[in-house]
C-alpha cells in the first residue's frame, strides 16, 4: 500500500449519529470501552486518506479487506457516545453508487468491471450474512445536502476558526477549523417529521422530500438518545474564513420551511435562492485547478 499522505483532503462532509454505549451489544461494547480511552484516535481527515491510498494503489482496493475497528467518540453529559466508520460497509455501498456518478469509460479505468463484478459479489454474500448492517456515517462529497439541515437549528452551530498561519483554535497550534452542527436524536426525527408535512402539503414530491424521507428512515435505526452530527469536514478547508463565517445554511433551511407553512412563497424562494447560490459556488470548487 503507498504511504498514506498528511496532505489535507477538502471535499466530503459527514453526518453521523453517535450511540450511547450501552447501545452496543458485548463484546463490541468491550472494545469501545477500551478504543475510547486511547489518546491516538485518527480523526476523519485519516480515514478518507486510507481509502484514497487503497484507490490508488495496484489493483485498487474499493474495499477494505477487514472491517474498521474505529470510532468517532463524544462524552455528552456524561454518557460516551460512539460513531464506528464501518468503513468496509460504506466501501460497498459507495461502489454501488459510482455508475450512477461517473461516466462509463471512467468508471471502468479507475474500477475494472471484473473487480467491480467481484466487489459485488463479495457484498452479497456479506449482506447474507448481515441483513440488518447500516452505517453509522453518510458522506457528500462538495456539498452539505439541504435536507441534512432540517435535522438541526441555526442555535446548535458551532464555528471554530483557525488562527493563524498554524491553522491553530483557540491558540492550540496545529488544530483546523471546525464548522458543525450536533443535536438529540429525538430532536433530528421531531423536525424531520415536522418539515416533511410542510413540505408535502406546499411542494410536489422531488429531490428534497426523498432525501428527507430517505434520511429520516435510516435515523429510526438507531438509539432514541443518540446524538445527531453534521461536520462540514474537510469543505472547510476549501472556503474562506468569511465564507464559514456567514455560512447560516440552517436558518436559511429553516426559514424556507416556515415560510412554506406560512404561505409565504417570496420568503421561502429568498431563502432558497441563498442556499443555491451558496452551494453552487461550492460544488463549482471541484472543477477548479
Amino acid at each position: 500500500m503507498p504511504k498514506v499522505s498528511a496532505v489535507t483532503v477538502p471535499y466530503a462532509s459527514y453526518l453521523r449519529v453517535y450511540e450511547p454505549l450501552a447501545a452496543f451489544p458485548e463484546p463490541e461494547r468491550g472494545h469501545w470501552s477500551r478504543y475510547a480511552r486511547r489518546a491516538d484516535r485518527p480523526s476523519y481527515q485519516d480515514e478518507l486518506r486510507r481509502s484514497l491510498a487503497d484507490l490508488v494503489s495496484t489493483p485498487p482496493v474499493p474495499v477494505p479487506v477487514h472491517e474498521s475497528g474505529d470510532a468517532f467518540v463524544v462524552e455528552v453529559d456524561g454518557v460516551l457516545c460512539v460513531c464506528p466508520w464501518r468503513t468496509r460497509l460504506r466501501g460497498w455501498q459507495a461502489m454501488g453508487e459510482l455508475a450512477e456518478q461517473l461516466p462509463a469509460p471512467v468508471l471502468d479505468a479507475v474500477l475494472p468491471p471484473v473487480l467491480r463484478r467481484q466487489t459485488a459479489a463479495d457484498y452479497e454474500q456479506w449482506l447474507a450474512r448481515n441483513p440488518d448492517a447500516r452505517p453509522w456515517i453518510r458522506t457528500s462529497t462538495w456539498q452539505v445536502p439541504l435536507h441534512w439541515f432540517v435535522l438541526v437549528s441555526d442555535e446548535e452551530r458551532s464555528y471554530e476558526r483557525s488562527a493563524g498561519e498554524g491553522g491553530a483554535v483557540e491558540g492550540r497550534p496545529g488544530s483546523p477549523p471546525v464548522l458543525r452542527y450536533r443535536t438529540p436524536m429525538v430532536q433530528a426525527r421531531r423536525r424531520v417529521a415536522r418539515g416533511l408535512r410542510t413540505l408535502r402539503d406546499t411542494m410536489d414530491e422531488g429531490p428534497l422530500i426523498d432525501g428527507l424521507v430517505d434520511v429520516g428512515r435510516w435515523l429510526e435505526e438507531f438509539h432514541p438518545r443518540s446524538l445527531v452530527e453534521i461536520d462540514y469536514g474537510g469543505l472547510v478547508h476549501a472556503l474562506p474564513a468569511e465564507d464559514l463565517d456567514g455560512d447560516h445554511s440552517a436558518a436559511d433551511v429553516a426559514e424556507g420551511i416556515e415560510a412554506l407553512r406560512d404561505g409565504d412563497g417570496e420568503a421561502a424562494g429568498e431563502a432558497y435562492a441563498r442556499l443555491v447560490e451558496r452551494w453552487r459556488a461550492v460544488r463549482d470548487l471541484q472543477f477548479a485547478n
